[in-house]
């Protein structure tokens, strides 16, 4: 397995410099074509008028996002010059998550950048937390403050779950690149550590078997911290440039209202993150 395309989201009103960084490496390391992706819509004013007056409004709305998405594309083909390889860009009058849902099935991997507010404005920002739910591919979310892909040191946040699984297979390309992968699970109060601990041991012997060599590591529980901080602590003590995780193991309206490790990593982190659900 391979990225022999990788796909970047670019947004209007937010810093797309470290999301283009990471595609472009990305890109290079796997000797992958790389697309470009952007969408906004013209959100109508929130006071009513009729006649030629809205159609002006309208006009001169759709006009400035379509001057936008041309300005995106400028960046993106700035950006991406001199990676070599096929280059393509995509972009529509659309609402963004959605005609990056419908683009991602040309990619093996859709980058996009992290968010730090709860609630985003669909006609101008494809979401991670939405991409991820739908995307049907492994989300790589860049926080702002990315500069590189660091992959010397490889973080695997375990938890037995479908969503888990599917992340770590969708990881191998990068995992076998990785210095160095630490597979951590962190138990609930209630779950036994050897069974845990069983559980981790199984996930480092499948990639050995894959050609990654990882440390399988349980976390000491913490009464008084979330998972989240746990895992945090964790990426730390390892050195960890990139965290990849199942997302949303629990519901997503759970962690939208209560927080969780899903909801943390991708508003957060201020690592690069894999996530697959």
């Amino acid at each position: 397995m391979t990225y022999a395309t990788v796909m970047v989201s670019l947004a209007l009103d937010q810093s797309n410099e470290a999301r283009l960084q990471v595609a472009g490496e990305l890109a290079e390391r796997f000797e992958a074509a790389i697309v470009g992706v952007a969408a906004a819509q013209f959100a109508p004013p929130l006071y009513f008028t009729d006649g030629a007056e809205a159609q002006r409004l309208i006009d001169d709305g759709e006009a400035s996002v379509k001057r936008r998405l041309a300005g995106l594309e400028a960046q993106f083909r700035a950006a991406t010059k001199n990676r070599g390889g096929h280059v393509e860009w995509r972009s529509a009058m659309d609402f963004p998550a959605r005609f990056v849902l419908a683009q991602a099935r040309c990619a093996d991997i859709v980058v996009s950048g992290g968010q730090s507010t709860v609630f985003s404005d669909a006609f101008a920002l494809a979401s991670p937390k939405d991409l991820v739910m739908q995307v049907g591919r492994p989300l790589l979310v860049v926080p702002d403050g990315a500069s590189w892909l660091d992959l010397r040191s490889v973080l695997v946040a375990w938890k037995d779950t479908p969503e888990a699984r599917r992340a770590v297979a969708d990881a191998l390309p990068m995992l076998r690149k990785a210095r160095e992968v630490t597979i951590v699970a962190i138990p609930e109060q209630d779950d036994d550590r050897s069974v845990v601990m069983a559980g981790v041991t199984d996930v480092a012997a499948w990639l050995a078997r894959h050609g990654v060599t990882a440390t399988a590591r349980v976390s000491e529980s913490a009464r008084n911290e979330t998972a989240a901080a746990q895992l945090e602590k964790v990426a730390g003590d390892v050195g960890a440039g990139l965290i990849v995780a199942g997302a949303y193991g629990h519901s997503r309206f759970r962690e939208l209202i209560l927080g969780g490790v899903t909801q943390s990593l991708v508003t957060q982190s201020a690592r690069c993150v894999l996530l697959s659900h």
